[in-house]
């Protein structure tokens, strides 16, 4: 079964994605960055919420994963608006961190209940 922590954290990261994509043509056509700068900068970050995604199997996946936020919101000393946005990415990422994680943890004592149940049932005298 697959991980609904993991699941919900790649899905921001890969929003996440698209959004600091389109951070690049916006530093280079109005906060005056060089293209290269912009491309290594956006792009980059990019492309390293994907790879991110991709390491969530991991636990310390999720600790890259809080890194990309911190980069999103520092985003925002070259773009303002990245502030607004950095922020409300991250707390996409906390909200789907913390309900995934209360959903594997209702998963794994709903799955000891039922072992518990079926164990309390076979046992004779009961």
């Amino acid at each position: 079964m697959t991980s609904p922590r993991r699941s919900l954290c790649a899905m921001v990261l890969c929003v996440e994605a698209i959004v600091l994509g389109l951070t690049t043509p916006v530093m280079i056509a109005v906060a005056d960055v060089s293209t290269g700068t912009a491309l290594a900068v956006g792009l980059g970050l990019a492309a390293g919420c994907l790879v991110v995604a991709g390491l969530l199997r991991a636990e310390w996946g999720y600790w890259l994963g809080h890194l990309v936020q911190v980069a999103a919101v520092g985003l925002g000393f070259v773009i303002p608006l990245m502030f607004v946005l950095g922020l409300v990415l991250a707390a996409l990422w906390v909200a789907a961190f913390a309900v995934g994680r209360k959903i594997e943890r209702d998963r794994a004592a709903y799955a000891a209940s039922a072992e518990n149940g079926a164990e309390h049932e076979s046992a004779p005298g009961a």
